[in-house]
């Protein structure tokens, strides 16, 4: 499956899980809803995946976990906050970078619509 394909699907399914739950709810129950919704569609989905890094010769595992790796290839980080910051964004860039994926998903489910918080960022 293209990366295209996979976004275009992570992004319905988001809209979907978003529809029925609506704004207001943790992190955590957009993120089973979400995975659940994937699985449905076919995507292999793994949650809370270590992200370690990887200093010199030395592998740390300091704690990092990306929320959603979709087909080995999307990182997907989500929110349920007022508002994304840059920082949120860092931090998907920086997953990005050390896993070596290129593109990744911030999607915010705190918001009206969804589609003003659904941010797509590439390595």
């Amino acid at each position: 499956m293209k990366l295209n394909q996979i976004t275009g699907q992570i992004v319905d399914a988001a809209m979907k899980v978003h529809t029925v739950l609506g704004p207001g709810l943790l992190e955590s129950a957009y993120e089973a809803c979400l995975a659940y919704e994937l699985r449905k569609r076919g995507l292999a989905v793994q949650t809370q995946v270590e992200c370690p890094i990887q200093y010199e010769e030395v592998r740390l595992d300091v704690g990092y976990r990306i929320d959603a790796l979709v087909e080995d290839q999307v990182i997907v980080e989500l929110k349920a906050v007022s508002k994304i910051e840059p920082i949120h964004q860092a931090q998907l860039l920086s997953y990005l970078k050390l896993r070596g994926n290129k593109v990744g998903l911030l999607i915010n489910f705190h918001v009206r619509q969804l589609k003003d918080g659904i941010q797509r960022l590439v390595n």
